[in-house]
C-alpha cells in the first residue's frame, strides 16, 4: 500500500484530536490520581487505561481496521491488536509518558502518539496539555510546534548545554553517564517523549535512555528525524524499520541529538 500525502494529512489530524482529547482528560483527573505498582518496578494509574481507550476509540471512529500497540494492557501486560484488510497501519500509543510524575500530581507528563506502517513511524504525536505545545511530524515533512517548524540546536556538549538522561540506574552510574553529568547541565524531565520533542526544537543537545519501550519513542523518533536530530542505539544502529507485528514489549536503548552532539556521545558510549 503507497501512502499519499492526503493520507498522512488525515492520520496526523487524526492523531492529534486524540492526543488532545486524552490530554485533556488526564490534566482534568490530575489531583485525583490513583496509582498502583505493574512489574515490581512501574506506577500506573487508573487514568493510563482510562486515556488510552480514548485513543483508540477516537482513532477508530476514522480507522476501524488498523492495529494497535499501547501500554496499558490487561494483567500488566501491554495492549495490542493486529490490523485487519489491506492497511497494515500500527499505532503505538503511550497514553501518559511519564506516569511517575504524574501519579505524584506534577503535570510534566505527554501524551505520545504514532502511526507505524512497513516498520517505521510515519506520523508523530507528543502532546505536552500543561502548556497546550503539540509536536507533530509525518514522514518526508518538517518538524512542527504548534504549526511552526522547528529544528535541532547546532550545539556541541558543553557546560551550558543540557542532555536529558535516564533517571535511574540498576547497580551504578556508567561511566559514560558521569562524563555527561559532569560536562554538561544534565537533565531528567520524567517524560522520554518530552525530552525527545525537546530535542527537537533546540531546547537538549542529545537525550540518551535504555530499558525503554516502543510507545515511548515512537513519536518522538520521528519527530527528532524530521527536525534533522539523528537516532541510533548506543552503538550506532538505526532502530527503524522494526516488525511490528512481532513486537512483544522488547526495550530499546536510545541515543538522540543533533548531529554535532551524537557524534560525541557515541564517542562516550563506546568507550
Amino acid at each position: 500500500m503507497t501512502l499519499e500525502q492526503r493520507d498522512l494529512s488525515s492520520l496526523l489530524e487524526t492523531a492529534i484530536v486524540a492526543a488532545r482529547l486524552a490530554g485533556q482528560k488526564a490534566l482534568e483527573d490530575i489531583n485525583y490520581v490513583k496509582s498502583s505498582v505493574k512489574d515490581g518496578n512501574e506506577i500506573v494509574t487508573e487514568s493510563d487505561a482510562r486515556c488510552q481507550k480514548l485513543i483508540i476509540d477516537r482513532i477508530k471512529e476514522t480507522y476501524p481496521d488498523h492495529g494497535f500497540i499501547g501500554e496499558e494492557g490487561t494483567g500488566g501486560k501491554m495492549f495490542k491488536q493486529a490490523p485487519r484488510g489491506d492497511e497494515q497501519i500500527w499505532w503505538v500509543i503511550d497514553p501518559i509518558d511519564g506516569t511517575n510524575n504524574y501519579s505524584h500530581q506534577m503535570p510534566i507528563f505527554t501524551v505520545s502518539i504514532a502511526a507505524m506502517h512497513e516498520g517505521r513511524p510515519i506520523v508523530g504525536v507528543v502532546f505536552d496539555p500543561a502548556t497546550e505545545r503539540i509536536y507533530t511530524a509525518v514522514e518526508g515533512g518538517e518538524a512542527q510546534l504548534n504549526g511552526r517548524r522547528i529544528t535541532v540546536s547546532e550545539d556541541k556538549m558543553n557546560m551550558f548545554t543540557s542532555v536529558a538522561l535516564n533517571s535511574s540506574f540498576t547497580d551504578s552510574v556508567p561511566q559514560w553517564a558521569q562524563q555527561i553529568m559532569l560536562k554538561t547541565r544534565f537533565r531528567n524531565l520524567g517524560s522520554l517523549a518530552l525530552e525527545l520533542a525537546y530535542l527537537a526544537c533546540g531546547c537538549l543537545v542529545g537525550v540518551a535512555a535504555g530499558t525503554i519501550k516502543l510507545w515511548d519513542i515512537a513519536a518522538g523518533v520521528l519527530i527528532v528525524e524530521s527536525a534533522g536530530g539523528v537516532v541510533t542505539d548506543y552503538k550506532g544502529n538505526k532502530l527503524f524499520p522494526m516488525d511490528a507485528e512481532a513486537y512483544d514489549g522488547s526495550r530499546f536503548e536510545i541515543l538522540a541529538a543533533n548531529k554535532k552532539a551524537h557524534a560525541e556521545l557515541l564517542t562516550l558510549l563506546q568507550k
